[in-house]
């Protein structure tokens, strides 16, 4: 597969990564390439076309298992059936780790290298509602998808399953050419990320995990990485987020009936959900569009110069018009321009309304006057933010503007990420993307989250992000998909998308 994503680097970035070259704090794109290992490609490559059907079918079989944590669905299943995978992929150690949540999963793969690279999984899923699906959400059914070519749909295809079992699928052919992994391999994986990772810490920082981890040179996370047309963004970080719901209740509070009752009493009594609605109102803007709470600003650092200029660069190498219609939008925030809009999504922090439940919602009306009303929300947040800050925040906010009645029950959460531009992590990834066609930009920071806060963070301090060819969308929403054979030409399929996680290893194993 060779596609032409990105256009050329700019006249200042090419200057600097000259400079790096120079001073010989970037390397040259590794030896392996122009040397011995195109005989060892060759071979896996045609272990990659001769095990696709049962690639395909790993990744069907794991969708089935759904695993949803905020349901407390099929999680024992997800979790044994993903230390099965990971042993028939080759590591010789895979641990069940407890946690005071659902466990997780700790696995090693000792290849006998110099290098060790860290590996994360989930293994749980998003909620679904089957009626919005046009295939069961859990039948991994392959269909045609105009514009891509066939795909597998199902709750987890691309978020994260379909990437991770391409990641497995590499490991198969590897061990099946008869040639020796270039790397060792740390895995950590968990069952809670879907609802804010509230217990990977655990996991983490269990002292024999953390001591295998600090061998590690970083960590990454399997990931389809293409848009539509098959450009890459390298996300340099990640934000942080807390996840929580806020709670009207007249039982809690005297604020409104300690139970549902007639509406004609409104006149004589307070409105859990009016309470509800007037607490939301004080922490945002009045358009909803900026947090509002007090002292929500101090620590943020606003992106700096360097941070800006890559952010221009990928809006010159991408399609502001498709990633509209992927989103099914036509404008953005406040009707700012496309580079605004990008700044924004990488460095503002966010106070978004995940849900609203208060009363009946049935079909019809029904005249009550609810007794209860909870918001579920979900705050992104930035450097330097930190997820137990922003708690103290919103509950030192909620009591001043006096709503200390309003409980705050916070599920999940962590800290933002920053990795260097100019780790072997970053590096490696530049090289397999040009190496396949693309320019890759690269993008300051993740709009999303993921823990990888316990990576980057104290005590590791390690790079961490994420790589891969292939694409994939519909994560957290219906008919989610995964591409396993594309018909477009700028848009890896399945074994091509296997074949980049090859060159990743070898490349991040070179000297």
């Amino acid at each position: 597969m060779r596609t032409t994503g990105r256009v050329r680097v700019s006249t200042e970035r090419r200057t600097a990564l000259k400079l790096l070259l120079a001073t010989g704090v970037m390397a040259a794109e590794p030896r392996w390439s122009r040397a011995s290992a195109a005989s060892d490609l060759k071979a896996i490559r045609a272990q990659v076309s001769a095990q696709h059907a049962a690639n395909v079918k790993r990744l069907q079989d794991w969708i089935r298992v759904p695993g949803i944590a905020a349901e407390n669905s099929h999680i024992t299943e997800a979790c044994t059936f993903t230390e099965a995978l990971l042993r028939d992929a080759g590591f010789q150690h895979v641990e069940q780790v407890p946690t005071r949540g659902h466990p997780g999963i700790f696995a090693t793969l000792d290849a006998g290298a110099k290098r060790t690279l860290g590996l994360y999984f989930m293994y749980d899923v998003k909620q679904v509602n089957p009626a919005e699906w046009s295939s069961p959400p859990f039948e991994a059914a392959l269909v045609d998808k105009p514009g891509f070519g066939k795909v597998v749909v199902g709750r987890g295809a691309v978020n994260q399953k379909g990437p991770e079992a391409t990641f497995l699928a590499a490991l198969h052919a590897i061990r099946a050419s008869g040639r020796k992994l270039p790397v060792n391999l740390v895995l950590v994986a968990e069952g809670e990320e879907e609802i804010a990772s509230p217990h990977f810490a655990d996991v983490v920082r269990r002292p024999d995990v953390l001591a295998a981890l600090k061998r590690c040179e970083g960590v990454f996370m399997p990931f389809a990485a293409q848009d539509p047309d098959g450009g890459v963004d390298i996300n340099l970080g990640a934000k942080g987020v807390m996840e929580l719901e806020l709670v009207a209740s007249g039982a809690d509070s005297g604020f409104g009936p300690a139970k549902d009752v007639h509406s004609s009493l409104k006149a004589a009594l307070d409105s859990p959900a009016w309470r509800l609605v007037q607490a939301l109102n004080t922490l945002v803007s009045a358009d909803g569009n900026d947090p509002a709470i007090e002292g929500w600003y101090d620590d943020v650092v606003p992106l700096n110069a360097h941070q800006k200029m890559l952010i221009a660069e990928r809006v010159a190498h991408s399609h502001e018009a498709t990633m509209m219609k992927s989103l099914g939008v036509k404008h953005w925030v406040r009707n700012v321009s496309y580079p605004e809009a990008l700044e924004r999504l990488a460095g503002e922090p966010t106070a978004n309304i995940e849900g609203l439940v208060a009363g009946y919602t049935g079909q019809g009306g029904k005249t009550i006057l609810p007794g209860r009303a909870v918001a579920k929300m979900d705050f992104r947040l930035v450097p330097n933010q930190t997820f137990e800050g922003a708690q103290r925040k919103l509950k030192a906010h909620l009591a001043k503007h006096g709503f200390a009645d309003i409980e705050v029950h916070v599920t999940g959460g962590y800290d933002p990420t920053t990795t260097d531009e100019n780790s072997r992590m970053i590096r490696v990834s530049e090289a397999v993307y040009r190496r396949h066609g693309i320019e890759p930009s690269l993008n300051p920071r993740l709009g999303g989250s993921w823990p990888g806060y316990l990576f980057t963070g104290d005590p590791l301090r390690l790079p961490a992000g994420h790589f891969g060819l292939g694409h994939g969308s519909g994560a957290h929403a219906p008919d989610e998909y995964y591409v396993i054979e594309s018909s477009n030409p700028k848009v890896a399929g399945l074994d091509d998308a296997v074949m980049s996680y090859v060159e990743y290893l070898y490349d991040f194993g070179a000297r």
